[in-house]
């Protein structure tokens, strides 16, 4: 029985790896990882996926560029490795380099606005494009990336019952099992319908913070004061949901909400006033479609003389940091290449001691002058020194005292 248990579990391993290099061979012109996502993504480590419609579409520049590299700075803090996911000449990059997060910055016109429809043609009419919410959460789950951040996602538009304008936002929520963590809705659409649409189609949403209050963007709560269906404290309870929604195999993803931190929140009285400008100005202007949030969010950014794009920076840096901690937490928590439940009877516990059959050591001598090394005139008893040549890490203890 165990005989035939193990080859039911080495065919089953064989599979994977089969399927593995089938998906490797065939999108490896279309997929280009960064080097730090990839190293992350071998090496099992936390990764926080990051849309680029914010940089294309979201901000002007040069401050798309600025909170871009921010962003990607406060994760790196927190112990992640951010991929931010863009299109560029039809291949869809995992993780960006400065230079890249420049070219979306500043070729706002020559860049589509992508959503999860858009992905297939943009990849081969070979455009740029920066990726919305939808088209993140739907590329974040074919590699496997648990946890997306972004300012606010999209939802039902205000005056939805005669124009039926819903963001896509909402149907991948509905299917794709990726955590998003923002500051809920946009406040300029309809916040109560949103919410009400995310129950129908059983999305969970968890507000993050010290009340129940639903987070409005700009604002730390709503003007109708609407409570959020969950809440918890902290980002390690945030972190014990996720964990259990992926163990319940469950296909949807999570919306946890965080409000803006105060010290950045707008008057809600005096956004919504705003927003009920801009609206007008996009309906004189006959504005439709996939071209409304942007308006809307430029508009909101003149009439409120910059406030609001000062608002939207802070947020998205504040989603991007609770963000992180979730990924590292999860990343402490769950085994990633643990087997799946078709595979799980193939695991065997023996009592027995293990037997370790031949083994591989290297070793590598490497010497460095003092002088070499930059001092910054703090004392350690040891210190790692971390070399990269040839891809591979080499780890170089210094074992007597020295002023660093």
């Amino acid at each position: 029985m165990q005989w035939m248990n193990f080859r039911r579990c080495l065919g089953a391993v064989k599979q994977i790896n089969l399927l593995n290099n089938r998906q490797a061979s065939n999108n490896c012109k279309i997929f280009v990882y960064n080097h730090d996502v990839e190293m992350a993504k071998k090496n099992e480590l936390p990764i926080v996926v990051l849309e680029s419609t914010i940089i294309t579409h979201g901000m002007p520049y040069p401050d798309n560029l600025k909170t871009a590299i921010q962003v990607e700075n406060i994760i790196r803090k927190k112990g992640a490795v951010p991929a931010t996911i863009g299109i560029l000449n039809g291949q869809i990059h995992v993780g960006l380099n400065n230079e890249q997060l420049q070219i979306l910055a500043q070729s706002h016109s020559k860049t589509v606005k992508c959503s999860s429809r858009d992905i297939s043609t943009i990849v081969a009419q070979k455009l740029n494009g920066g990726t919305t919410v939808s088209a993140t959460m739907l590329i974040a789950n074919l590699l496997n990336l648990p946890i997306m951040a972004t300012g606010g996602i999209g939802g039902v538009h205000r005056g939805a019952e005669m124009t039926f304008d819903i963001s896509t936002d909402l149907i991948e929520l509905g299917r794709t099992p990726v955590a998003v963590v923002c500051s809920g809705v946009k406040s300029i659409l309809d916040i109560e319908k949103t919410l009400e649409y995310l129950e129908t189609h059983g999305i969970p949403v968890i507000k993050i913070g010290k009340t129940n209050y639903f987070p409005a963007f700009y604002c730390t709560e709503t003007f109708q004061k609407i409570k959020a269906p969950h809440k918890v404290s902290t980002s390690e309870e945030a972190t014990e949901i996720l964990k259990k929604q992926r163990e319940l195999g469950f296909q949807t993803g999570i919306l946890f909400t965080v409000p803006i931190p105060e010290k950045y929140a707008l008057d809600s009285k005096e956004i919504e006033s705003a927003i009920h400008k801009a609206l007008e100005n996009a309906k004189y202007q006959n504005i439709s479609g996939k071209n409304v949030t942007p308006f809307l969010l430029e508009e909101l950014n003149r009439i409120t003389h910059g406030q609001s794009l000062q608002a939207n920076m802070a947020l998205i840096e504040n989603n991007a940091s609770v963000a992180a901690e979730i990924a590292v937490n999860l990343a402490k928590k769950y085994l990633q290449n643990s087997f799946n439940n078709n595979t799980s009877e193939c695991i065997f516990v023996s009592k027995r001691n293990p037997i370790v059959i031949g083994g591989a050591v290297m070793d590598t001598t490497l010497q460095i002058k003092e002088s070499e090394i930059k001092r910054s005139y703090r004392t350690f008893n040891s210190i790692y020194i971390q070399l990269r040549p040839h891809k591979f890490y080499v780890h170089l203890r210094i074992l007597n005292n020295m002023n660093l």
